[in-house]
């Protein structure tokens, strides 16, 4: 039987929701991973450091006291934000990244940024402070093609970002192109990137295999097959630019099976062994530690984890459905099988 011990992960990109669809969800994760980034976009945006040590506190509240689970908490930039706050959230050690919604662009994004200059004086301060920005690469007109949102927002926004300022670190989220790959390789080491499970598996092809498959919309949306192939070379390359951000993100399944259908995938359940699975599909079970516990880690300036764990290559079947409040959520491969899972 095949194995593979590793350091104790962590989630660079997460969603968590809260209430009680928080406390349905949040242990998912803690089994698998140490620490998380968890993205600010509620109902009501987490905005500023007040907000965030709430919002922490709810998340610990739910998490199992069997775990060792430590949430990094982020803010939700807007026109508004001020320097004040950014300097308020630097000084308090608990905010780890300001994340950037261009405005309309995904879940719960209204209220996030209509023009990136909006914003200068708070970068700034952030450059001055090394206080990441976390960046939902999407510009989000309707005269852009969905498919061609992303590299529209490299030309548009990101490019001229890092020239303006240098020295700001950028984590370019959920990259979904090979237009992403290229410029993140291009930049200097102060750009990283996260990389899903979904994209590196899945192509646009699987939104409408068998007829439209809701569970499979997200956004970034997938792309095409040339796309994917990218991703997955970016996420097993052993370049350090690159690293472990689920998206994770958990919609009732009323909302994702609907008329309208809300985007996000929920693979918190067993999204450590399926990146395995992708890794070793690829021959690259040796670079997958260092994605997955190293290299975030590195980038955001925190210690490496010292607690080990071991994955096992063997079947498990996904449930079809979890709780979700008053109503269920459908997992990542619901209903089908993963060939590794974590050993008890």
């Amino acid at each position: 039987m095949q194995t593979i011990t590793i350091i104790k992960p962590d989630d660079f990109h997460l969603h968590l929701r809260d209430g009680i669809a928080l406390s349905n969800v949040v242990n998912h994760t803690a089994a698998q991973f140490s620490r998380a980034i968890v993205m600010p976009n509620l109902k009501s945006p987490v905005v500023n450091t007040e907000m965030a040590l709430a919002y922490k506190e709810r998340i610990l509240q739910c998490v199992d006291e069997k775990y060792n689970f430590e949430p990094l908490m982020t803010l939700y930039l807007t026109d508004n934000t001020s320097v004040s706050t950014i300097k308020t959230a630097a000084e308090s050690n608990i905010i780890k990244a300001l994340k950037y919604y261009p405005a309309g662009a995904t879940t719960n994004s209204d209220q996030g940024v209509t023009d990136i200059k909006k914003t200068y004086a708070v970068l700034n301060v952030m450059m001055e402070d090394s206080m990441p920005l976390l960046v939902h690469g999407e510009v989000t007109g309707d005269d852009v093609d969905m498919f061609d949102r992303e590299a529209v927002f490299i030309d548009k926004v990101l490019t001229p970002l890092v020239r303006d300022f240098p020295e700001l670190k950028i984590v370019f989220e959920h990259i979904t192109t090979r237009a992403a790959v290229d410029f993140v390789m291009g930049s200097s080491d102060k750009i990283g990137a996260t990389i899903t499970p979904q994209h590196i598996l899945l192509n646009r092809n699987d939104l409408f295999k068998g007829g439209l498959q809701p569970h499979h919309y997200c956004l970034p949306i997938l792309k095409a097959e040339d796309d994917r192939q990218a991703v997955s070379e970016a996420a097993t390359s052993g370049n350090p630019k690159f690293f472990l951000g689920t998206d994770s993100a958990p919609h009732a399944r009323s909302t994702k099976e609907s008329s309208c259908g809300c985007a996000g995938i929920y693979s918190a359940f067993n999204a450590l062994e399926i990146y395995v699975e992708a890794f070793d599909s690829l021959g690259k079970l040796d670079k997958f530690e260092a994605f997955a516990s190293q290299y975030g880690a590195d980038y955001y300036d925190l210690p490496q984890n010292i607690e080990q764990m071991t994955l096992i290559k063997k079947e498990q079947d996904i449930p079809d459905l979890f709780p979700f409040g008053d109503d269920e959520i459908v997992p990542f491969r619901a209903g089908g099988t993963c060939s590794w899972q974590l050993k008890k």
